[in-house]
């Protein structure tokens, strides 16, 4: 992607789609619990300034970012946990402040930033534009869970076209994130838009396929629904295992959610 513009364009607008979702709650609705087991909407929107910050931290202070990187190191299991607890126990009015402060602040250091630069990571260094669309992924997926507490169903659109996209690029990452050697050949990978149109990924006669609605894609891939309760067909055994296994995410594998009930409920 040469020019970073649209998805920085993208990230601002689907942040400000969430940030007028929680602007207008009470403070005891900051408190109600989102279907991630023991985060509150503030823990949501406190991990979410957390990630914006370091993303900033790591295009303009690569020396700061080695720090952010030891922290990491120091305490593995609890490293995200501990930044959203600690963000989740500011006041909200202050966490809004401070979150909307830092996503303005890397939007223009995003939008500034040299062409072609590369910036440090908890994986493997990023561009501009990867930089951002992994930041829109973590925004909108977390956006869902805060809208699944407050009971509203925010339509998809096409910005999902940015999150499809990192899901599977990130395919072999998913391998490896478990200890497994990803498959040698490319997948075809079609999805069909929110409005109809069809996305695709991969060469066209590739043997192993994955097809469905790219909402249920992204849905696996940010680990936000049960595969069993999502319209994607896998041919082929490898696409199979991958859908068991997809992540659009850095680091290890989430717990995932666990499929509905026929009620709809989670079991």
């Amino acid at each position: 992607m040469s020019d970073p513009t649209p998805v920085i364009d993208d990230l601002r607008e689907e942040s400000e789609e969430l940030d007028a979702l929680v602007a207008e709650l009470s403070p005891e609705e900051w408190r109600l619990a989102t279907p991630a087991p023991g985060w509150t909407i503030a823990h949501q929107i406190a991990h979410l300034h957390w990630t914006d910050r370091a993303t900033l931290v790591a295009v303009t202070d690569e020396d700061g970012f080695k720090g952010l990187i030891e922290q990491a190191l120091a305490a593995p299991d609890r490293y995200v946990d501990d930044g959203a607890e600690e963000g989740a126990r500011q006041a909200p009015a202050a966490l809004l402040a401070a979150w909307r402060e830092d996503r303005a602040a890397l939007d223009k250091a995003l939008r500034t930033a040299a062409p072609g630069a590369r910036f440090p990571w908890y994986g493997p260094p990023m561009a501009t534009a990867s930089m951002a669309t992994a930041r829109l992924m973590e925004t909108w997926a977390h956006g869902l869970d805060v809208a699944d507490a407050i009971g509203v169903v925010r339509p998809p659109t096409d910005r999902l076209r940015h999150v499809a996209r990192i899901g599977v690029r990130a395919r072999d990452f998913a391998y490896a994130a478990r200890g497994l050697t990803p498959p040698a050949g490319q997948f075809r990978v079609e999805l069909t838009g929110p409005g109809g149109d069809l996305w695709t990924y991969g060469p066209e006669d590739a043997a192993q396929r994955v097809t469905g609605p790219a909402l249920d894609f992204c849905l696996l891939a940010t680990q936000r629904a049960h595969r069993t309760d999502l319209a994607l067909t896998a041919e082929g055994p490898d696409a199979d295992r991958w859908l068991d296994i997809a992540q659009a995410f850095a680091g290890p594998p989430g717990a995932g959610r666990e499929p509905k009930a026929p009620n709809g409920e989670p079991r």
